[in-house]
């Protein structure tokens, strides 16, 4: 059944009575009820102080933040609502790849666990090694986050 009823973001899309699911993909361990805030030293890069936080909409893209992620913590996927707006993360949208197909966003304001998923199957080994490898590539060549 199609709604009449316009959403309040700009694109057009209709209302809907599913909220948008939000994933953060991480080796930290959190509590539900934290908030996921800028000012600690990224997960990624060059680990340094992070100006903005992440998240997704796809499970996916949640596995890859987890699988690459700096630390010896335990692969971690929260769900997450945010607490302000979201933007296109730069380095997954139109910047380098068209759209933004990972679903990927950043923001300056907190991100709240509100739960944590327990059952998923991260990608084989070798994929993951491969990824890692072109990130290390990547970062000889001096191509580096448009976060940064």
């Amino acid at each position: 059944m199609e709604s009449n009823i316009e959403s309040p973001k700009s694109n057009g899309q209709r209302a809907t009575p599913f909220a948008q699911t939000y994933f953060h993909g991480t080796r930290v361990d959190l509590k539900v009820g934290s908030l996921i805030e800028v000012g600690f030293n990224s997960n990624y890069g060059q680990r340094k102080n992070a100006k903005y936080i992440f998240l997704t909409a796809t499970l996916d893209a949640a596995i890859w933040g987890a699988e690459l992620a700096f630390g010896e913590g335990r692969e971690r996927i929260y769900v997450v609502e945010p607490t302000g707006p979201l933007e296109d993360d730069p380095d997954l949208t139109d910047k380098k790849f068209p759209g933004n197909p990972t679903k990927s966003y950043r923001s300056t304001h907190p991100f709240k666990v509100v739960a944590e998923v327990i059952n998923w199957q991260g990608h084989p080994i070798e994929q993951v090694q491969v990824m890692k490898d072109h990130l290390k590539h990547l970062n000889e060549q001096g191509i580096t986050s448009l976060n940064d």
